[in-house]
């Protein structure tokens, strides 16, 4: 028997919630961060107990959430699952409609620019653009609208130019606490790198390789190429404009 299986089977009101012993939490955690029904078998696998026990920790586990709570327990063809309350589905519509809006789409010119500011802020639009070699005016304004950078003052200089920063947004998106945790240049260097016998340790030919790097990239739909080469007109758009 595990450790957190023994401390499960002695616990009551002393565990996370006085409602819900350890086990029953424990099996909520389990099933909340599962994708897939989880079945008795496998939960008397990770808990070394018997089908009983995890059966009474089950059905009290259900009979908590049932009072109330946003997630319900359901018993499914290949085990249990956690699903949203159904009483909630209104509020739970108007969420995923509101979440539909903020979803974030960057083209490759967008990512180019976002990394530029990530790695040179607090940064001028001319630094970017000086760095990037093309204008990059429309693809600023539409970083601002996404709220993945912010003006944060001028700088010094002649003009005084307006300086951009990354938001809290841009560490939410890319699972960061802080700007440092960044990788730095040369862990990117590393991760970029490519033996120079890669394609033959692979059994691929010079020819064969040639033709890999200049096929479509795996998994890209015929709507993600299309955004990133809208992308990148804007941005040829805004290069001819005076």
């Amino acid at each position: 028997m595990s450790e957190s299986a023994r401390k499960a089977s002695g616990a009551g009101a002393s565990g996370p919630a006085a409602s819900l012993s350890v086990l029953a939490a424990q099996i909520e955690a389990v099933l909340f961060l599962s994708a897939s029904p989880v079945s008795e078998d496998e939960l008397k696998a990770v808990f070394g107990l018997s089908g009983r026990e995890i059966a009474a920790a089950l059905e009290e586990l259900g009979a908590h959430l049932e009072k109330g709570h946003g997630l319900i327990l359901r018993s499914a063809a290949a085990g249990w699952v956690l699903e949203t309350n159904p009483h909630f589905a209104e509020v739970l519509a108007l969420f995923r409609d509101t979440a539909r809006k903020r979803h974030i789409r960057l083209s490759k010119a967008a990512v180019e620019t976002l990394a530029v500011v990530s790695y040179n802020q607090p940064v001028t639009r001319g630094e970017i653009e000086d760095l990037r070699g093309v204008r990059c005016e429309r693809v600023i304004e539409r970083l601002l609208s996404y709220g993945l950078v912010r003006i944060s003052g001028r700088k010094k200089t002649s003009g005084s130019p307006l300086l951009y920063r990354t938001t809290n947004r841009f560490l939410d998106l890319f699972g960061l606490e802080a700007i440092a945790d960044l990788p730095t240049l040369a862990e990117l260097e590393e991760l970029t790198a490519v033996p120079v016998n890669a394609e033959e340790d692979r059994g691929f030919s010079e020819e064969e390789a040639g033709e890999a790097e200049t096929g479509p990239a795996e998994g890209m739909t015929a709507e993600d190429g299309a955004e990133s080469e809208s992308g990148e007109a804007d941005e040829s758009e805004a290069g001819d404009a005076p």
